[in-house]
């Protein structure tokens, strides 16, 4: 992505330590695109649809957006059922990052509309690589261009 498109990224992840270490693990694989955290499902559908506290933002709508599931206020399906319901942000790709390795909620999250699905490993050494893996997938990954 950076190469080929200045997009931002949307990171929604209630916890600092593994936004922080997502970001870190980002960087480590050459991702240098700007990254927007955000703490909970609320606040990520404010941002997007530009209501509550982003009303009149002139923020572009990131193209792609890092989701995890277990989030307050509103969680991370909440989140995917209204992004993927609204006709401004139905495109953005969605990848799922979280603990949850239930086959059915992969499932439920593949049939609500993300795109990609990662189970966030509980080991520290594990997680950084995973990330590290995600950040060199997402240097190839080609996003909707804005309308």
């Amino acid at each position: 992505m950076m190469n080929q498109q200045p997009v931002t990224i949307l990171l929604v992840e209630d916890d600092p330590g593994h936004a922080v270490l997502i970001e870190k693990n980002l960087r480590r694989a050459g991702i240098a695109n700007s990254i927007i955290t955000l703490d909970n499902g609320q606040k990520a559908i404010d941002f997007l649809l530009k209501e509550g506290a982003y009303l009149g933002a002139d923020h572009p709508a990131p193209p792609l957006i890092l989701l995890d599931l277990n989030l307050p206020v509103l969680d991370g399906y909440q989140v995917l059922k209204a992004i993927k319901g609204d006709e401004r942000t139905k495109k953005i790709p969605i990848v799922v990052l979280t603990t949850t390795d239930n086959p059915q909620e992969i499932a439920r999250c593949y049939e609500m509309g993300c795109n990609v699905y990662i189970t966030k490993p509980v080991e520290y050494e594990s997680f950084s690589d995973a990330i590290r893996k995600l950040g060199l997938f997402l240097t190839i990954v080609k996003v909707p261009e804005k309308a």
